[in-house]
């Protein structure tokens, strides 16, 4: 209670009016106002879709002459764009009706109009001072409260019945409490604070060189004959040796008058089809972009809309040019912590135009059909398939291959990045694609795509001062992670005694120290940290942390490794992907980890047993919530996990078993153990 008080609570200066001194005296309690700050009611303007104002603006584009509307226009693709958006805004203004409703931030989704009117009805009779009444409202208010939940709870039971996974999701997450900490509240905050933000995001941003050829970062560099295929993940045999790849362009290469090499594949050209099966992808509940052209819109008019969409689509290709209102980021910002204070607490997402991401699907499937093959197969991330899994398999896979000689020893460098999408130099990814055999028209449009982007913050009551970004992608756009892994691709490293293995921005260089050799390690890492300051990739060091297995019986001394001047710290464990790994590479400490995260989401599953949800609700939360954290990536340490280290984690399930009233150790423990 005493830990609760604190965290709700902070301690205020004693209060100025001599009323309330006796009361503070004869109770002996210090003068104490809650942190969490009343919110008011906010008024919302929705828009009220059906499938009459679908049907209705379904017949309104089907029967518009498109080419009227962008024939004016030209080849002006800014003008064309914000035309067919407003013209796309004013018929869904005047077709689908809107209301205004009351949001109430505090009230629980079980709380009615006759619930509020009794707590407003006690407040007054608690002034008054009469105990008998008090008791009267109290007893009545009980009674709704619990007749309000147990309708709650049959409505949550009845869209279980008609499949409606979202809306019971959402209730569950309510009763438990589950996902209310951090980043689930809008940022609040006046405009200096939002300008302060939108600043702080943008503080990679570089002015472009003037030169159509950026000059060559790697010249320096002791470039080498590309790699040997990657050695499967689990392979009985000893590793062959392959040669490390980095190998960019030379600069004479880039400065020289020639045009570069053609590439191979043909132009990209969106049809209809491929318009209109994106749009229907869409996800209808997404908030809209920049453009506010709502995704329910695409999603139900995707066969009348796909032709003008398409136009504006080849149209943008062709022009090598993306239009400035789709470039438009709308960022909020996401908290990584509880009280956020500083602005590097805070990770930036985008909001951006929805037929923007929709052509950005296409060209995605595109890319990946014509690099797929060139990029750097230790990239775990991003690849259909392959996830966490595979990535902490491998590093141990590789670990104990090198363990098998009992003279040698692992030592493992985990990189830490500084905002690494934010970093992404839009002239060098050109390069890059272009060398990979993308259609130099497409590599242009990607730039031009990264280049000169407009971007605002937006807080709960305001917005920010836009600034033109042309460092960096986006977070929460489509390309992104694939442009990200494609800048990073050129810079690979595998053979028998070292290799270096990534998943998006985590990267990890695993060695062999045979005898005190480590040169080799030492070498890569040297040239990483070369590498990543040519492309403006920024290491954190003080994150950067280095993990040692030796199992020899005479300790050795291992010299620190030094990253721009600074000894990196040697950890006797480190969390990997969500995976505790530790020098000894077993899994107590993840165990530990497991454990601790499951006891916490077992007080969410008998939060909603208190709350009378049925059993076929309760499993779903289980499976969902509770599963999925004690057995979080468990193909990694199903097989080598320690009795003790088991009957925790049965014990746990158990546990879940009685809140449920259902068997759990046949369908859950055997299976996995």
């Amino acid at each position: 209670m005493i830990s609760s008080l604190a965290h709700s609570t902070r301690l205020s200066s004693v209060p100025q009016d001599p009323a309330d001194f006796p009361r503070l005296v004869s109770h002996k309690l210090s003068y104490y106002t809650p942190v969490v700050n009343k919110q008011r009611p906010v008024k919302r303007r929705v828009k009220q879709w059906s499938e009459e104002t679908s049907a209705r603006l379904r017949d309104c584009f089907e029967t518009t002459d498109w080419e009227a509307l962008c024939s004016p226009h030209g080849s002006d693709i800014d003008s064309m764009t914000d035309c067919i958006t407003d013209y796309i805004n004013f018929c869904v203004e005047n077709t689908v009706p809107s209301k205004w409703v009351r949001c109430f931030p505090n009230n629980k989704p079980w709380v009615t109009s006759e619930i509020k009117a009794l707590l407003n009805e006690k407040k007054r009779v608690f002034k008054s001072g009469d105990k008998e009444e008090l008791r009267r409202v109290q007893r009545e208010l009980r009674l709704r409260i619990r007749k309000g939940k147990d309708s709650y709870r049959r409505k949550l039971e009845e869209r279980l019945e008609q499949n409606n996974a979202r809306d019971v999701w959402r209730g569950l997450q309510t009763i438990a409490g589950h996902g209310k900490g951090v980043g689930r509240n809008p940022v609040s905050g006046d405009k200096d604070w939002a300008d302060e933000l939108n600043l702080f995001f943008n503080r990679f941003d570089s002015v472009p060189p003037p030169s159509l050829t950026p000059p060559d970062p790697y010249s320096h560099l002791p470039w080498r004959a590309p790699p040997s295929p990657a050695p499967p993940l689990l392979s009985p045999t000893p590793f062959t040796p392959s040669t490390p790849n980095r190998h960019p362009l030379t600069s004479s290469q880039l400065n020289t008058s020639t045009p570069p090499p053609q590439s191979s594949s043909s132009p990209l050209s969106i049809t209809d089809d491929h318009v209109s099966s994106q749009l229907k992808k869409i996800k209808a509940r997404k908030a809209p972009g920049p453009d506010g052209i709502s995704p329910r819109l695409l999603k139900d008019c995707a066969d009348q809309l796909c032709g003008v969409v398409r136009r504006l689509f080849n149209l943008s290709l062709s022009l090598e040019k993306v239009p400035a209102l789709w470039k438009t980021s709308c960022v909020v910002p996401v908290p990584k912590t509880p009280r956020p204070k500083e602005p590097n607490h805070f990770r930036p997402v985008a909001l951006t135009s929805h037929l923007m991401k929709t052509m950005e699907r296409i060209i995605l499937r595109h890319l990946r059909l014509l690099v797929g093959t060139q990029l750097d197969p230790l990239q775990f991330a991003y690849q259909p398939g392959i996830g966490v899994e595979d990535a902490v398999i491998y590093l141990l896979h590789r670990s104990l291959l090198h363990l098998e000689d009992s003279r040698s020893a692992v030592r493992v460098m985990f990189f830490d990045f500084s905002s690494a999408f934010n970093t992404i130099q839009p002239s060098l990814l050109r390069v890059k694609m272009e060398r990979v055999g993308v259609d130099q028209h497409l590599a242009a449009w990607t730039t031009d795509y990264l280049t000169n982007r407009p971007q605002f913050v937006k807080l709960q009551h305001c917005v920010s001062d836009v600034v033109l970004c042309s460092t960096g992608a986006p977070q929460g756009t489509v390309l992104s992670p694939f442009l990200f892994t494609l800048y990073t691709s050129d810079f690979t490293h595998n053979t028998a005694h070292c290799h270096i293995q990534k998943f998006s921005d985590d990267t990890a260089v695993v060695g062999r120290v045979s005898e005190g050799d480590d040169l080799e390690y030492r070498t890569i890492i040297r040239d990483f940290v070369s590498w990543c300051e040519l492309n403006q990739l920024q290491l954190n060091t003080s994150k950067t942390k280095e993990m040692i297995v030796n199992y020899q019986r005479k300790t050795s001394h291992f010299t620190p490794v030094n990253i721009q001047g600074s000894d990196i710290e040697v950890v006797r464990s480190y969390r990997f992907l969500g995976v505790h790994l530790n020098n000894k590479l077993d899994w107590t400490d993840n165990t530990h980890a497991l454990y601790k995260k499951g006891q916490s989401r077992l007080h969410l599953l008998r939060r909603l047993r208190s709350f009378g949800v049925c059993r076929a609700l309760l499993r779903t939360f289980y499976d969902s919530v509770v599963a999925s954290a004690i057995l979080y990536a468990v193909v990694c340490w199903r097989g080598s996990s320690t009795d003790r280290d088991r009957s925790r984690l049965n014990r746990l399930i158990r546990r879940a078993s009685s809140v449920l009233d259902c068997p759990l150790d046949s369908t859950v423990v055997e299976k996995f153990f």
